[in-house]
């Protein structure tokens, strides 16, 4: 007969082997041992129920399902850390750092960034009890039930001087390897691929059924303590092993520094192994390593002034182009587009990369089996840099765009002042579906549940062919569609009768009129304040106003002088589409009167489209690409390859704080 003494031996054993398997990489036991102690503590539990804590090994998968996340509030706020391009810019974090301690020889601890899901896990007594998201810094998801999934995680911790209470700040991710063997399967189940490791472990952490977590091979480690945990860690420097000595995982290179050469060199080091680690780092961090300094020092209310990250630039490979296909666009423009031989690039596996027109194919002679360079714009988009022409082989050809659309086989049209080559079918397949999806899209009419394999179904069996079909649609239509079950039906139901009420700017833009951007379709609903005085203007009063230029004034009268576009806005207003006729430059003025923004990283407080309304409203103008024309850039969170041209071009940057003042 098992005494209960027995039973909490056996979990601790069993916790002693994994530790020696997960994070010493020592197993003492053959997997069938394990599985034979693990048996046998299962079969303990089904006779003691009454035994079992949440410390057994057996807890790590939930048995039920939840309904959803609940917020949860922070004791300290985890925040976000402010990025860094350049060596210059960490020589300037170590001259602030030297000037706010008046000390010139400080101390940094040097860590890996982790591109994972950053998350707190608290213990009590040594028992994991929580586990968090990030969230807003404040308060983020409960994902307690699937963090136990992770075998990483010791559910109890072992060792002497454990506080009572400890918040834990972590990682948790996917690796490589794990991503790799996962996105096979899914393309065997003819599954949509996962963008990148980080994509996969931010969906599975969001799984409402642990067990399907567990599937997932999540991993974890812990790099930070929120508050002072115990008297004996002073530093940032002994947080890893004092962690590891409680059996917890944490980051492989750390390194203690005093000077812009020690980081520097540390830098270099882990961008030299960056591809050949197990899991995807996107730069490394940079703390003061003493507590009582990063106390002193505090935050801004975003991010910690004690600690910076620095970001890597875009990594590049080499591929191999094996097809150029070529797509059809919502306004009929044909793109060229690279088939490439999967190549694993900055975190993801990249297979297809845009070739933009015609022009950039021949301006850098890309031929069908060429060997290509291709980097991620921002570590994000891939493209086509360049072509290995050592590599090419005899016989190849010029590429050229074909004569015919590849979807419909109408003749392409090519207009002269014009790079675009355009399929003028208005009946083009492949242009309606690319034309719907645009216009369901998030800065259009924003249709939720409406994604583009929904459209697919939708136009195949005829039920939706223009716009106005969709605020048509029934409950019996939509039943037909593959995978639509009562509660999906209702969602998308919901969501069409939510996109009837839109704003004048979204309502011309999910029009498509050719020319017409977000920034445009802004000034023209500033100026005509409803869709019939937009539909009533002349060429001439258009090109009157600021902003509007002769092709967009010409291709705005145009559009509404075609019969079809007039009935299409006609059945969706009778449809019940209600247009809001309001003014969008509200102040006069203003310091943004005039001024040109453009939006980079993720804002705390904002969305980019309400960061961006903030600043039409007040009469300034917000476009995509940083030029000498720009007058401010807005950084958030994570900003792109944006903010760096902007310190060349010498712009003005603009934190979210100051922004929010110049409001």
């Amino acid at each position: 007969m098992t005494t209960k003494q027995q039973y909490e031996q056996l979990c601790e054993t069993i916790w002693h082997h994994n530790r020696r398997y997960y994070i010493e990489h020592a197993p003492e036991i053959s997997d069938e041992e394990y599985d034979f102690l693990y048996k046998k503590l299962e079969d303990i539990e089904k006779e003691h129920a009454e035994w079992i804590t949440l410390a057994s090994p057996t807890q790590r998968v939930g048995e039920t399902l939840t309904d959803g996340f609940h917020a949860v509030s922070r004791k300290i706020p985890m925040l976000s850390l402010a990025n860094s391009y350049s060596k210059e810019e960490i020589e300037e974090f170590i001259a602030r750092m030297q000037k706010w301690t008046e000390n010139q020889f400080v101390s940094f601890t040097a860590e890996l960034k982790m591109d994972g899901i950053a998350i707190s896990a608290i213990f009590r007594n040594g028992i994991f009890v929580q586990g968090v998201t990030r969230g807003d810094g404040s308060q983020g998801d409960d994902i307690t039930s699937n963090m136990r999934t992770i075998s990483l995680l010791p559910l109890q911790l072992y060792g002497e001087h454990i506080p009572s209470y400890m918040e834990l700040r972590g990682e948790v991710f996917m690796p490589r390897a794990t991503f790799e063997k996962l996105n096979e399967q899914r393309m065997a189940n003819g599954e949509p691929l996962w963008a990148n490791p980080r994509n996969a472990a931010a969906g599975s952490l969001k799984l409402l059924n642990p067990k399907e977590v567990a599937k997932r091979g999540l991993s974890i480690v812990f790099y930070g303590v929120a508050e002072e945990a115990t008297e004996t860690i002073d530093r940032q420097s002994k947080v890893s092993p004092w962690l590891r000595s409680m059996g917890l995982p944490t980051l492989e290179l750390v390194a203690t520094c005093h000077s812009i050469d020690d980081i520097w060199a540390f830098a270099q080091h882990v961008h030299s192994i960056r591809d050949t680690l197990p899991y995807q780092i996107d730069g490394i961090v940079i703390k003061l390593d003493e507590f009582k300094q990063q106390r002193n020092l505090g935050s801004t209310g975003k991010n910690p002034r004690w600690a910076i990250a620095y970001k890597f630039a875009a990594n590049q490979a080499e591929t191999k182009v094996l097809a150029i296909a070529v797509q059809v666009g919502r306004t009929g423009v044909l793109t060229p587009v690279a088939e490439l031989e999967p190549v694993f690039l900055a975190g993801s596996t990249i297979s297809r990369a845009s070739l933009h027109n015609e022009e950039e194919v021949q301006r850098k002679d890309i031929r069908l089996g060429d060997w290509v360079w291709i980097e991620k714009g921002g570590d994000v988009i891939p493209k086509v840099i360049g072509v290995d022409i050592a590599k090419r082989e005899a016989h190849t050809i010029p590429w050229k765009m074909p004569n015919a659309c590849p979807s419909c086989h109408t003749p392409v049209i090519r207009v002269p002042e014009e790079v675009a080559v355009r399929c003028p079918n208005e009946n083009c397949l492949e242009k309606i579906i690319r034309h719907l999806a645009y216009f369901v899209g998030k800065d259009a009419m924003d249709i939720h549940h409406m994604g583009e394999k929904v459209i697919i179904q939708l136009v195949n069996k005829g039920l939706v062919l223009h716009p106005s079909d969709i605020f048509a649609l029934t409950r019996e239509q939509i039943s037909t569609l593959e995978g639509f079950k009562s509660k999906s039906v209702d969602n998308l139901l919901k969501s069409i009768e939510e996109a009837k009420r839109v704003t004048l700017s979204r309502f011309i833009l999910a029009l498509a009129i050719p020319y017409v951007g977000s920034g445009i379709a802004d000034i023209l609903a500033s100026h005509a304040g409803n869709i019939q005085r937009l539909h009533e203007m002349t060429e001439e009063e258009l090109k009157k106003i600021n902003g509007i230029g002769d092709k967009v004034a010409q291709s705005v009268v145009h559009f509404f002088q075609r019969k079809e576009h007039r009935i299409e806005i006609e059945r969706l207003l009778a449809l019940g589409v209600q247009v809001e006729s309001s003014q969008i430059f509200q102040w006069k003025e203003h310091l943004f009167e005039g001024k040109v923004f453009v939006l980079t990283g993720t804002l705390e407080h904002f969305t980019r489209t309400e960061a961006g309304n903030k600043i039409k409203e007040r009469g300034g103008k917000v476009t995509e690409s940083v030029s000498k024309k720009t007058d401010y850039v807005l950084v958030g969170t994570d900003p792109g390859s944006k903010l760096e041209k902007a310190k060349v071009i010498g712009v003005a940057i603009l934190t979210e704080k100051e922004f929010s003042d110049l409001l």
